[in-house]
C-alpha cells in the first residue's frame, strides 16, 4: 500500500491539521473515529514522551493517523541580540505583571532526539514543517514503515521534497493559520494561495497531495478534490470545536473575528504566522523584522503569551487562524468533520447536475448520502 492508497481508502478525505497547542489527542482520536486522517501535534513534546504518546494514541484505535514534528534549528544566538530582544519585549512583560525572562540555556527542544523518537515508534504517517530532510532520513523513516509527507509553500519546496524520497506533499496555502512552512525563499516570494498551489504541486510531482489553507467547510474541500488533491488538510476550521484546547481569550477573538481579521507576523515568535491581527502584532510592526529568528524569539516571548492568555489580554498573545476564520463552527470534531463532508458530497451534486453529469473532478466526488458517515 502507499500513501495514495491509505488517503484513497479513508471514509472522509480530511486531514486534521496538527495544531501544537490548540489540537489534542482527543480531538486526533475524534477525526479518526469519524473517517478522517487524525494528527498528533508533538513538535512540543520532549524527546523521552514521544514514544510513549505515540503508542498510547496507536492502540486506540486500528484506523490509521500521522504524527507532526516542527524541524527546530540548534542555534547559539548572539548574546547582545538576546539582550536587546528582551530589552524589547519589557514593556509587554511589565503590562501584564510578570519579568521579563533571564537568556535560557537552551531555546528549542532537541530535534535529532524527537525524530529517532518518533522513527523507532514508526507512526503510520509522519509529516514535519520548516525544512527538508536528507534522503538518508526519510528511508530511514519508511524502513521503519512510516509515510512521509513535507510540507511545501511553494512548488520548488514541493519538488525538493520528492527528490529526499517524501510519500506525499503538504501544501500549505498561504491562507493558511499559524506558522509558515516556507523554507526555500522568503516569506514574501512564497505565498500562493492554496488552489493555485495545489494544481501546480500536483502538475509538478507525483506524489498524493494534502491541500490545506483556507478550507473551513465542505465546499472547499470539493474544491480542492476536484483540483487533484488527495484530501483537503483543515486546521482553522477545529479552532472552536469542544476538543480543540482553543482558551477562552482565543475563542472570543476568533468568534468576534470581522471578514478579514488576519495577518502575517513574525513578531512573536521570529518566524511568520498567520493570526488575528491584534496589538502586540500593531506596534511590533514596525520592528518585527529586527527580531531574532525562530526558535529564540519564540522562547524568549513565551512566558509573556502565557501570561497574557491567564491576564486575558488577547492583544499581547497570538491568536493563530487562517483566512476564512470568521466561518469556524463550534461542535464536536467528528459532527464536524461528516457535516463538512455531507457538504462536500452535495457540493459535487450540485455541480454535476449543473453539468448534466459531464466530465470534471468535481463530479467523481462520492454523492451517496450515507457514504463516509
Amino acid at each position: 500500500m502507499s500513501l495514495k492508497d491509505m488517503l484513497d481508502s479513508l471514509p472522509v478525505p480530511i486531514v486534521q491539521a496538527p495544531m501544537a497547542g490548540s489540537s489534542p489527542p482527543e480531538m486526533a482520536q475524534a477525526v479518526r473515529e469519524a473517517g478522517g486522517l487524525g494528527f498528533l501535534a508533538l513538535a512540543m513534546v520532549p524527546p523521552d514522551e514521544i514514544e510513549g504518546a505515540i503508542e498510547a494514541f496507536r492502540g486506540r484505535s486500528a484506523a490509521p493517523f500521522g504524527v507532526n514534528l516542527q524541524m527546530a534549528p540548534e542555534v547559539s544566538p548572539d548574546p547582545a541580540e538576546v539582550e536587546t530582544a528582551i530589552a524589547r519585549l519589557k514593556p509587554w512583560y511589565e503590562a501584564v505583571g510578570v519579568e521579563p525572562p533571564s537568556p535560557p540555556n537552551r531555546y528549542s527542544l532537541d530535534f535529532k532526539a524527537q525524530l529517532a523518537a518518533l522513527t523507532r515508534a514508526a507512526p503510520p504517517v509522519a509529516s514535519f514543517t520548516f525544512g527538508v530532510f536528507s534522503k538518508a532520513e526519510v528511508a530511514a523513516l519508511k524502513d521503519a514503515g512510516t509515510y512521509v509527507v513535507g510540507t511545501a509553500t511553494t512548488v520548488a519546496e514541493a519538488r525538493a521534497w520528492a527528490e529526499a524520497g517524501a510519500d506525499g506533499i503538504w501544501a500549505q496555502g498561504l491562507e493558511a493559520g499559524g506558522h509558515r512552512g516556507t523554507f526555500l525563499k522568503p516569506v514574501e516570494e512564497s505565498l500562493v494561495g492554496t488552489l493555485a498551489l495545489t494544481a501546480t504541486i500536483r502538475a509538478a510531482v507525483d506524489l498524493p497531495v494534502i491541500a490545506a489553507g483556507g478550507i473551513m467547510d465542505g465546499r472547499g474541500v470539493a474544491a480542492v478534490l476536484a483540483l487533484g488533491a488527495s484530501a483537503a488538510g483543515m486546521g482553522s476550521a477545529f479552532l472552536m470545536a469542544q476538543e480543540s484546547l482553543t482558551g477562552p481569550v482565543w475563542r472570543k477573538a476568533v468568534s468576534e473575528a470581522g471578514d478579514d481579521p488576519t495577518a502575517l507576523t513574525r513578531a512573536f515568535t521570529g518566524r511568520h504566522a498567520r493570526g488575528v491581527e491584534n496589538r502586540f502584532m500593531r506596534e511590533m510592526k514596525a520592528v518585527e523584522d529586527e527580531v531574532p529568528a525562530y526558535p529564540v524569539q519564540y522562547r524568549l516571548s513565551q512566558p509573556l503569551r502565557a501570561a497574557a492568555e491567564k491576564a486575558g489580554d488577547a492583544g499581547a498573545m497570538p491568536l493563530w487562524a487562517g483566512q476564512g476564520i470568521g466561518l469556524a463552527r463550534t461542535g464536536a470534531a467528528g459532527d464536524l468533520v461528516r457535516q463538512w463532508w455531507n457538504e462536500a458530497r452535495q457540493a459535487a451534486a450540485e455541480l454535476s447536475a449543473r453539468t448534466r453529469g459531464g466530465p470534471g473532478g468535481a463530479a467523481s466526488i462520492e454523492t451517496d448520502p450515507e457514504a463516509g458517515c
